[in-house]
């Protein structure tokens, strides 16, 4: 009988782990930007914690603990050959569609704010639509890739995937997180269009999923309040308009500069969820137009590395999932700050790194250690004694 040392050692190299330098244009962004959310988040919870619990650091020390279990799943993505990543593509579809189907399972989904969205393990609470973006990117990637020479065809390429992708938008919108739905819509056409769809398709599809959601967003009343808390805040001040005008205050006093780290009131129980969806708001208050156009700078870093990747790739594969990931970030880094700047109605969206939260944290962290991994394949050619790509000549 093999030892278990013997049968996890076996069990990894099915997924054909290799050691080679990342990226460093990919770690270092997302390292600043872990620091800065692990400030921040000090920053914005330390008063909260004190009225909650009596100790001040308690999220903070929950924030570590949650960076600590992304670092180290990050680290063991970003090991993970081409190869083993595409064998992920069952697991994680298959564990994020049964935490998807487990929050409406008693005993283990909790409910929040009248939201069923999470899932109680034990002592972890997770959000699995966090996963399920993920899980999306990977499946994908994997079933665009094959259907590469159909892709142009309305029946072989975009239909059937949207008919994959409905039942996740549709169990989206029955927890309800209105704002997964809109990321997911938005990222299945980006995969899409990166994949070799026609425009032409996309649009009609476009249109269609567009006029759906666009009735969704009427459908409950809680949502009408917030479009016209969107469109005039002042006339709701003390109640659906109460956070977007606190929002724009601590935009406002930020300035150019900001007021210094920690200085900044609005955390102070003025800003709503000051830690989570809006925490680029006490960015700016602490360190001014100045320090959120930096951070927006660290995130832009990332998106043109991934891009630059998926660009360079020959394998259909991994150049989608280069696609899908850095499009998820960039499409969670727009819609958080749109709707803290009041550019879009008000939506329950991290920003990933700098948000407290251990599922958006972890799946963050995941995302760029698969980004790593790839960053590990060369651009051009291939090696015939391994599945990952050559270098081009010159510098990287």
């Amino acid at each position: 009988m093999r030892s278990a040392g013997a049968y996890f050692r076996s069990w990894f190299a099915r997924f054909e782990v290799s050691w080679r330098a990342p990226d460093p244009w990919l770690y270092a962004p997302a390292a600043v930007l872990l620091l800065i959310g692990t400030l921040m988040v000090l920053n914005t919870t330390y008063f909260l914690g004190r009225a909650k619990t009596g100790d001040g650091f308690h999220f903070f020390k929950a924030q570590i603990l949650h960076i600590a279990t992304g670092l180290a799943l990050g680290a063991v993505l970003s090991q993970f050959s081409l190869t083993g990543l595409r064998r992920l593509v069952v697991p994680i579809a298959v564990i994020s569609g049964a935490l998807l189907v487990a929050v409406w399972i008693p005993g283990l989904g909790l409910v929040r704010g009248g939201a069923r969205r999470w899932v109680r393990l034990g002592p972890v609470l997770a959000e699995p639509s966090e996963l399920v973006k993920l899980a999306l990117v990977f499946f994908l990637s994997d079933f665009l890739s094959r259907r590469e020479t159909r892709i142009r065809e309305l029946n072989a390429g975009v239909l059937p995937t949207i008919l994959i992708v409905l039942p996740v938008v549709a169990m989206l919108l029955k927890q309800p997180d209105f704002g997964s739905a809109v990321i997911v819509v938005m990222l299945v056409f980006a995969i899409l269009l990166a994949a070799g769809a026609r425009l032409k398709h996309l649009a009609e599809i476009g249109g269609i999923a567009l006029g759906g959601l666009a009735v969704q967003a009427i459908a409950k009343p809680y949502r009408i309040k917030r479009f016209a808390a969107f469109l005039d805040p002042w006339r709701a001040a003390r109640g659906a308009g109460f956070q977007l005008i606190q929002s724009f205050i601590a935009l406002g006093e930020g300035g150019k500069w900001g007021q210094g780290l920690g200085a900044g009131r609005q955390k102070m129980f003025y800003l709503p969820q000051a830690h989570t969806d809006f925490v680029f708001a006490v960015v700016t208050d602490d360190f001014g137009l100045a320090g959120g156009l930096a951070v927006l700078s660290l995130f832009a870093a990332l998106l043109f590395r991934g891009m630059r990747m998926a660009h360079a790739e020959q394998d259909p594969f991994a150049s989608l999932l280069a696609v899908g990931i850095s499009s998820l970030f960039a499409l969670q880094v727009l819609t958080n700050v749109a709707v803290v700047i009041g550019l879009v109605p008000t939506k329950g969206l991290p920003l990933p790194f700098l948000s407290y939260g251990g599922s958006s944290i972890v799946m963050a962290l995941a995302q760029l250690g698969v980004l790593l991994a790839l960053s590990r394949r060369p651009a051009i050619g291939t090696d015939p004694k391994s599945d990952y790509l050559v270098r081009r000549p010159g510098p990287a």
